[in-house]
């Protein structure tokens, strides 16, 4: 313990708030369609899904080992570059979900750790071969698979049931869609809170606390979990509104082929340690079940502005965590303690904007937008 300084501890706490905002952010991907067609209920639905991600966050490590020992180079991180990073990382979760758009967590969490060590140790700190193999393939690949899987899979799901009592047809994919969120939830544990083991894991190992590719201890796997499951009990309501009634009107057929395709898709790239994002599998498996259904609507207004989030989550995060280096690294203690002061003020800045619009259990499932004008209104005295 005695490699425990009070940045690590201050470090490590950091990465569990980070996870907590992971959490709430990314409740969607698990929960939205089943909430959006009524097969669970909003606060039933935050409750199994926190429950899950805890227990999936014991199923696997290889993420986390992804993390700790692949992106970056563990001999030439500090826990000052790792708690930078961080800072960069939990903004952007908060931004986007105040404009409620479901950005990536974990390219959050990748730009911040990649911008801070850039500039803490140097371009060599980096492997951006790994970041490529890793993360950005990864990036683009997973949502066309998962978009194609769902899309295919609803196709099928309305053609065996097309002579069937609509009634019966939405009642039995409702039950179906208990079974399917669920595993989307443990698929989300096993992938989304090794991210947070695996900076703990780094910063440890950074340290001198654990040895070099070192995987994360039992407490680090516990409370991991933990918080991860806390805050997704917690609920990311205007995120889940945006997946579950924002890109497309989802029926209960269509729920379930999605979270279907985004549980195989998640569960097959943590077995692999694929970093991926979770968020954006669960985007493309609802888009593919929204084209998978004859003459549903697709909202490809909100599909493009989720398009240009995920381009730029890496970048701007690794920019945030890049400049919360350079004050760390040139202020020592003094600028440690800015960049925590400055996080924290614009972190309850952010939540204090929220409450203007607040989005919550009750309203979750409301309309998403409101229908604008589409010409402008005839001038008083003029013909109709």
């Amino acid at each position: 313990m005695d490699h425990i300084t009070f940045l690590v501890a201050v470090v490590i706490v950091t990465a569990l708030a980070f996870d907590f905002t992971n959490g709430f952010h990314d409740t969607a991907n698990a929960m939205a369609t089943s909430i959006a067609t009524g097969a669970l209920a909003p606060r039933t639905a935050v409750l199994i899904s926190g429950v899950l991600n805890v227990v999936g966050a014991f199923l696997s490590t290889e993420v986390a080992k992804t993390i700790s020992g692949g992106i970056v180079d563990d001999t030439l991180v500090t826990p000052g570059m790792i708690f930078a990073g961080l800072v960069g990382a939990i903004l952007w979760n908060l931004l986007t979900w105040l404009v409620g758009l479901p950005s990536s967590s974990s390219h959050a969490l990748f730009g911040g750790l990649i911008g801070a060590v850039w500039v803490g140790a140097g371009s060599q700190g980096v492997d951006f071969g790994k970041v490529v193999e890793k993360v950005l393939v990864p990036a683009v690949a997973s949502p066309l698979v998962a978009g194609i899987a769902a899309l295919l899979a609803t196709y099928l799901a309305y053609r065996l049931t097309d002579r069937a009592r609509k009634d019966s047809v939405t009642k039995g994919f409702r039950v179906g869609q208990i079974a399917s969120a669920s595993l989307v939830s443990l698929a989300h544990g096993t992938n989304d809170a090794q991210k947070t083991m695996g900076v703990i894991t780094l910063t440890l190992i950074s340290a001198g606390a654990l040895g070099h590719d070192a995987g994360p201890p039992l407490w680090v796997i516990a409370s991991a979990g933990l918080a991860i499951g806390l805050g997704t009990y917690l609920g990311g309501w205007r995120i889940i509104r945006t997946m579950g009634k924002g890109l497309t009107e989802i029926q209960s057929p269509q729920g379930f082929a999605a979270e279907t395709a985004s549980t195989t898709v998640i569960l097959t790239s943590a077995h692999l340690g694929f970093a991926l994002s979770t968020t954006q599998v669960a985007s493309g498996s609802i888009l593919g079940a929204g084209l998978g259904r004859r003459l549903a609507e697709v909202r490809w207004g909100v599909a493009g502005r989720m398009a240009v989030a995920w381009m730029i989550t890496l970048p701007a995060a690794a920019l945030v965590g890049g400049l919360a280096a350079a004050v760390v690294q040139n202020g020592g203690d003094l600028g440690t303690a800015v960049v925590a002061l400055v996080g924290a003020a614009l972190a309850a800045g952010i939540v204090a904007v929220s409450r203007r619009n607040p989005v919550h259990a009750h309203n979750v499932n409301d309309a998403h937008e409101v229908t604008l004008r589409s010409e402008p209104p005839a001038k008083v005295g003029t013909a109709a």
